[in-house]
């Protein structure tokens, strides 16, 4: 008993204590976030010693799955609608729901001849696009698709443009098919856009045609540690939102 507790004592140190062990934060965050967030997450572990586990896909994949009982700490989505649904789920904690984020929604070809338009009433998107394709996330699910039809609709445009939209299961997987040529023009946020030197910008949506593009966050049910709060708290502190508006993002808190 006299050598286990001496081992103790030195294994703790005089005046001191066992070291804290490191906790793990799981983040379901819309696709689009991925640039900025994962400089967030590396900062964060390097400060805290905690980890932060992101999972990456279209806001309607990530609302579903946390309905259906995936163990997610945070939910940081891409509308408002699809962090309703998780709150009519029961699954947001508390009153912790902000809204985080805000973005631009643009047009952006592969090659980079193309010249800069207005996109009006009068753009002929469809002779742009000829018997080419126009990449979009899905319109029916996914914010960046619905944001892309509500707006398209907004202006005319959608009707002679839907038959040559190809689309992906989220906007990084559009960003990727005109990266790489696929499609030669795609509709994204001009945070995603910023993040890929393949493609550049050539149309900027006016802001009314469209819903804002928000970025609501919150803490969720499953959360049950000191770091899915520290982390979620950080997310709005001076070096998070400095990160996020380098990359092109409105910080709303």
């Amino acid at each position: 008993m006299r050598n286990a507790s001496a081992a103790l004592a030195l294994l703790i140190g005089i005046g001191g204590g066992l070291p804290a062990a490191a906790e793990e934060v799981v983040v379901f965050a819309a696709a689009s976030l991925k640039t900025a967030l994962d400089e967030i997450v590396t900062d964060f572990e390097a400060k805290t010693g905690d980890r932060v586990l992101v999972s990456y896909a279209g806001s309607n994949a990530l609302a579903r799955q946390i309905l259906g009982g995936a163990p997610a700490d945070i939910f940081i989505s891409a509308s408002q609608e699809w962090m309703d649904e998780v709150e009519k789920g029961g699954e947001v904690a508390g009153d912790s729901r902000v809204d985080l984020l805000g973005n631009t929604l643009v047009l952006v070809a592969h090659d980079d001849d193309v010249a800069p338009l207005t996109l009006d009433a009068d753009t002929d998107l469809a002779g742009l696009i000829g018997d080419e394709k126009l990449a979009m996330a899905l319109v029916d699910s996914v914010p960046a698709g619905q944001y892309g039809r509500q707006a398209l609709t907004s202006l005319g445009l959608w009707d002679e443009v839907e038959g040559s939209v190809a689309q992906a299961d989220n906007v990084r997987a559009t960003l990727a098919l005109v990266a790489m040529g696929e499609a030669p023009f795609g509709i994204v946020y001009a945070t995603d856009a910023a993040a890929e030197p393949a493609v550049h910008v050539i149309g900027t949506f006016p802001a009314d045609s469209h819903d804002p593009v928000s970025y609501p966050a919150a803490l969720l049910k499953a959360a049950g540690d000191g770091a899915d709060d520290t982390f979620f708290n950080a997310l709005r502190d001076p070096d998070a939102t400095r990160i996020f508006a380098e990359h092109g993002f409105e910080t709303l808190n």
